[in-house]
């Protein structure tokens, strides 16, 4: 995949595990954080904050620097560099910095927010996570492409990584994707519309009843067979993520209600969309308590399949999901 969307919220499980949970083989909840360090694999923003391969990250880096707290920013950074790896309580004991707003209205550490300006510039890298909270270790990118052919190959490889996870995509979504590449190289921000221009004359498309849809050349839809099977997907899974395709296949609109007021909730707190077969039929909400698998179901048209072999295969998901987060 390249890169692999993150969350905190852990509702049965963080996202990133619930996605991976149907693409490696016995993958049990937590495991990526346990093996971080043996993967090979990076803390960054791409399109989203989540997980990218060192690879891929080397193609997004240097950004640029903040040059306004750049005094601030060697004093942390030494102080970093002199103990190895730091927890941000560590920081904020040693600099008392204060408060500041954060992205979501709260307040936040002003150390701790500086950290994470850091880590995005690639000056701190996250060399592991202590109960969910990040560990920071200095880092130092190599220089960025030397002139612009490199540096539309990088793009152009970004690109590609979007279009490899998310595709087929409607055109509007394919924009809406390629477009959000300016968190991953803000420093390119201007010649990304450029860039959306060249993939979609390499991709194969078509008009399908007034849609115009995009995807890696080679592929063939046509080919393409649904899944035998139920599966429970995570709200940041790319079967799901784009929300105006998921209203175009399956004619209802599933929304993440994780940030919407109890009252206002229709899917709830953490839904997560019932796949059966080829179909998102419906979503549910899960939960663990005292060592117990805990849920609720919900259908768009109102109650489950009657056939034998979904309820056979609803039974086999929640046993898997149940060896997933082992409870149960």
């Amino acid at each position: 995949m390249g890169f692999l969307q993150a969350d905190p919220i852990r509702a049965p499980a963080r996202a990133q595990d619930l996605i991976l949970r149907h693409r490696v083989k016995d993958y049990r909840a937590g495991e990526l954080e346990r093996r971080y360090d043996a993967l090979g694999v990076e803390e960054d923003f791409f399109i989203n904050y989540g997980y990218v391969t060192r690879k891929l990250q080397a193609f997004m880096h240097p950004r640029p620097e903040t040059a306004a707290r750049r005094k601030k920013e060697k004093l942390l950074l030494d102080f970093v560099g002199s103990r190895g790896v730091v927890h941000p309580r560590q920081v904020e004991e040693h600099f008392a910095h204060g408060k500041v707003e954060n992205y979501w209205g709260g307040s936040s550490l002003a150390t701790t927010q500086m950290l994470g300006e850091l880590h995005y510039e690639g000056k701190l890298r996250v060399a592991r996570r202590e109960k969910g909270i990040r560990l920071y270790r200095v880092h130092q990118h190599l220089p960025g492409p030397q002139d612009g052919d490199e540096r539309r190959s990088r793009i152009d490889a970004l690109v590609d990584v979007v279009v490899n996870i998310y595709a087929p995509l409607p055109a509007t979504s394919l924009s809406y994707y390629v477009r959000r590449l300016r968190y991953a190289v803000p420093q390119w921000e201007k010649e990304i519309g450029r860039a959306l221009l060249r993939v979609r004359r390499r991709l194969a498309h078509a008009r399908v009843e007034g849609v115009e849809w995009f995807w890696p050349d080679g592929e063939d839809p046509r080919k393409a067979s649904g899944p035998e099977g139920v599966r429970l997907l995570a709200p940041f899974d790319p079967v799901v993520h784009d929300r105006a395709r998921f209203k175009i296949f399956w004619g209802w609109v599933y929304r993440f209600e994780a940030y919407t007021p109890l009252a206002k909730r229709k899917l709830g707190y953490y839904a997560l969309p019932l796949l059966w077969r080829d179909n998102v039929i419906g979503w549910g909400n899960l939960a663990v308590k005292n060592a117990k698998l805990m849920s609720n179901f919900g259908y768009v048209s109102g109650q489950p399949p009657r056939d034998r072999a979904f309820k056979s295969e609803f039974e086999a998901e929640m046993d898997r999901m149940k060896a997933f987060l082992a409870v149960g």
